[in-house]
């Protein structure tokens, strides 16, 4: 069953962007390679730059494939693996691809022009304002949840000192791609195979043995805890790797996109490209030799009420973001991807092309979760009558599944296979993060910085945006607010979507696949959200909940409304505004 799932997602995915996006850029959007860009038009070597389309697309992939693709379908399996591949696929092809390359075509055909701005434009002045305090708030959220991950990551002995490694061989890259003018192959073959024994040699003993003397520093057993707090215990571990996480995004976001995260972003991905192909190659091995790991051990339909998760709709398309439509994604494509793309046919391979990749990695999650059934130690990862994961988390998860499909390749032990889904994992988290911070410091100043010019250094929007990310990962508050997460991303998505459409209504051209799909997900955004706050409101009212746990129940609640007036607000803005460019439409057209 694995095999053919695999199959089929290869084959939606290779018709949706033979067939339907390339017929939507050659027929509507109509992308010119000879019309000037914003990266080429405002080249200021930091955030305007052009690039090379197949180092863009390695940067897009990585830049918008972080942990949603893995933990939300892992999660989604728990109503059966069957909706979650429906939706990753038919998220995908009417969606997801759409977002991500109109966007990046919006802001390219708008000066480059970031989501704030472009809500100015073609929506209102009180649209900007309403979506920059959501953005970061938005951002905020992903940087501390992410943090919060990627820190327990980097604890894990085998991890760091390959991922630093890596990140020396995606600096070398950046410096011989722009400064020594170096062919591009020559220049991925050398930094990606230092990226890959940088990784092997953080397997070695010596190299774990650092880590774990860096993770020993505060003592062992009960002196790794820090302190309380009250939603658990923070570890010296948790605590020392959130540093080094936060400081690599650090100059992520100060540093030129040339010199740190374009190249960093463009080397990690050949590390998950061979992951991915690997993990591929693994699944139609073990279906050839008929073993029992390729078997479905997760019904294909499991219940339309999930007790720890809520109704199937509208819960499971907030649980799954990325792999099908992620917010997230059309804030890579204008302020990061629309800046430095050389020409505008650039934009299909490599917005809807990344999107249409990372619907496979989202389609191995499921795999993964769906074949899991137990580990070598015994330890259960699914319980077919609780239906859902016991004692490990999703994360542990596409470890599994990774090492397990992983050493089907000769050559490659569960061990290593492990290990390289650990760094994997990451790998995906960190290398986004970087952008996270980066686009916080570039919403702060458009927002503030009027105001309170220091914000637009980006020294001081970065450290603000740190001292908050702090804030979150070291009381551990994001656990409360997590859940609103999903519903954040993919109402960010809808209004992506709704600019879209705004945007071609003003150019005279077709605006349905974008219009419709932006109803789907606004309508279904707002009905997530609005559950989420009535079950925040209704766990207040539990006995001996703690004051902790009702205050951040009463916080998320809020949240959770606050979020679902902001999407009418918008929508009824949008709306409006649409309405006026179908008139300026209707009266050129007349003429």
């Amino acid at each position: 069953m694995a095999l053919v799932v695999l199959i089929v997602a290869i084959a939606i995915v290779v018709i949706g962007y033979k067939f339907y996006a390339a017929a939507i850029d050659r027929n509507i959007v109509q992308a010119n390679p000879k019309k000037a860009t914003p990266a080429v038009m405002y080249n200021d070597g930091v955030d305007f730059m052009p690039a090379s389309g197949s180092v863009l697309f390695g940067y897009q992939f990585k830049s918008i494939a972080a942990l949603g693709p893995i933990v939300g379908p892992i999660v989604a399996v728990q109503w059966g693996w069957l909706p979650a591949f429906l939706w990753l696929m038919l998220g995908v092809f009417f969606i997801g691809w759409v977002q991500d390359y109109a966007a990046a075509m919006m802001a390219m055909r708008n000066e480059g022009l970031t989501m704030g701005g472009l809500a100015y434009k073609f929506i209102s002045p009180r649209a900007r304002g309403i979506l920059l305090t959501f953005l970061y708030f938005y951002l905020l959220l992903i940087m501390g949840a992410f943090g919060a991950v990627v820190a327990g990551l980097l604890a894990n002995p085998v991890v760091p000192i390959g991922l630093l490694i890596l990140t020396l061989a995606g600096v070398l890259a950046g410096q011989m791609t722009y400064r020594w003018k170096m062919d591009l192959v020559m220049t991925t073959i050398i930094t990606v195979l230092i990226a890959l024994v940088g990784i092997w040699l953080g397997t070695t003993g010596p190299a774990q043995n650092i880590v774990k003397a860096i993770n020993g520093l505060a003592g062992t057993g009960d002196k790794h805890i820090l302190y309380q707090t009250p939603y658990g215990p923070m570890t010296w571990p948790v605590f020392f790797w959130g540093i080094v996480a936060l400081a690599f995004c650090y100059l992520g976001s100060v540093l030129a996109i040339w010199r740190f995260a374009q190249p960093v972003n463009y080397v990690s991905f050949w590390f998950v490209a061979l992951g991915l192909i690997g993990s591929v190659l693994g699944v139609a091995i073990a279906a050839i030799f008929g073993t029992t790991d390729v078997a479905f051990h997760i019904p294909a339909f499991v219940t339309w009420n999930q007790p720890k998760l809520g109704w199937l709709w509208p819960m499971l398309f907030v649980t799954i973001s990325c792999g099908a439509i992620s917010g997230w994604h059309s804030l890579v494509s204008t302020a990061g991807t629309a800046r430095q793309l050389e020409k505008e046919t650039d934009a299909l391979p490599v917005g809807a092309g990344a999107m249409f990749t990372e619907a496979i990695l989202a389609t191995l999650a499921v795999i993964f979760a769906a074949t899991a059934i137990a580990k070598p130690d015994g330890s259960v990862i699914y319980d077919a009558n609780n239906m859902y994961f016991l004692k490990v988390k999703a994360g542990a998860v596409w470890m599994y599944g990774m090492s397990r499909f992983l050493s089907w390749i000769p050559g490659i032990s569960p061990a290593m296979g492990g290990a390289i889904g650990a760094i994997f994992l990451a790998v995906m988290a960190l290398t986004v993060m970087q952008l996270v911070l980066r686009f916080m410091r570039v919403a702060s100043a458009e927002l503030v910085g009027d105001k309170i010019p220091a914000f637009k250094n980006p020294h001081v929007g970065t450290i603000v945006a740190i001292l908050f990310t702090f804030l979150i990962l070291w009381t551990a508050f994001w656990q409360r607010i997590w859940v609103l997460f999903g519903g954040a991303n993919q109402l960010f998505a809808g209004l992506a979507l709704l600019l879209i459409t705004i945007w071609l209504a003003n150019e005279g051209k077709k605006y349905a696949w974008a219009f419709w799909p932006a109803v789907f997900m606004y309508i279904t955004t707002v009905a997530a959200l609005l559950v989420v706050a009535w079950k925040s409101f209704q766990a207040m009212t539990k006995p001996d909940i703690g004051a902790a746990f009702a205050f951040g129940n009463a916080v998320a609640g809020l949240i959770g409304l606050f979020l679902a007036i902001t999407a009418i607000v918008l929508a009824y803005d949008g709306l409006k505004s649409l309405s006026k460019a179908r008139q300026k439409a209707a009266a050129q057209a007349g003429d």
